[in-house]
């Protein structure tokens, strides 16, 4: 039997999920988390010494690894880049088997304690998405990508969690136009470029090139050149 960390830590979560739904990501999940999986109670709070919540943790991280497995294995070549995306978050959510497991796991995001943890969970999901897609981006639009999918990606969501339409045919319309809003952002935003304020602002704008992204994860927020 395996004792890497990482794989004791999906053992607890696989052991928490049937609990989640009544008793959210807390003490009690936790605790019957440990008995059922047959960790040593001492092991467990060294692995996940937040308890609940680095279980939480671990399980939208294993979200975004499975979506990105899928994702490589898929030939996604005949899509336009916009729909490749949106496939990409509606597979991120097709892949959660427990949309209550979700919902308590946004409530305990939501706590000010915890919000900073919730919205670097989202920015990793986003981040996953991107990576899988193929993104080589190395300067600002590294973060603007990201910031403005996580947007996306939070606001979508929240509106599949109150979605009982069939299928969520109501959560992929509402995705499609939150992407259809970037895109026409995006359109604005070159269109400003061009033009003569666009190319006064330039630059005082020029600063803005010397960011570069991380170089890993423990590089955030970046970098300058």
């Amino acid at each position: 039997m395996s004792d890497h960390p990482n794989e004791l830590k999906m053992r607890l979560v696989e052991a928490a999920l049937v609990h989640v739904a009544f008793d959210g990501w807390g003490a009690e999940t936790f605790e019957a988390a440990v008995a059922e999986s047959g960790i040593a109670p001492a092991v467990a709070h060294a692995i996940c010494p937040r308890g609940a919540v680095d279980l939480a943790v671990a399980y939208h991280q294993d979200g975004d690894a499975r979506m990105a497995a899928v994702l490589a294995e898929e030939d996604l070549s005949e899509m336009r880049f916009r729909d490749r995306v949106i496939h990409a978050v509606k597979l991120r959510l097709q892949l959660c088997e427990d949309k209550e497991v979700v919902r308590r796991g946004t409530t305990l995001f939501a706590l000010p304690q915890y919000a900073a943890q919730g919205s670097a969970l989202i920015w990793g999901s986003a981040d996953a998405i991107w990576v899988a897609l193929g993104d080589t981006s190395e300067d600002i639009n590294w973060y603007s990508k990201r910031a403005t999918l996580s947007a996306v990606y939070g606001a979508t969501v929240l509106y599949w969690l109150g979605d009982d339409s069939d299928g969520h045919e109501a959560t992929w319309a509402f995705l499609e136009r939150r992407i259809e809003n970037v895109m026409q952002f995006e359109k604005a935003k070159a269109a400003f470029n061009g033009s003569a304020l666009g190319k006064v602002l330039a630059g005082p704008l020029g600063a803005l090139g010397k960011v570069r992204a991380p170089k890993s994860a423990s590089g955030l927020p970046g970098r300058w050149r």
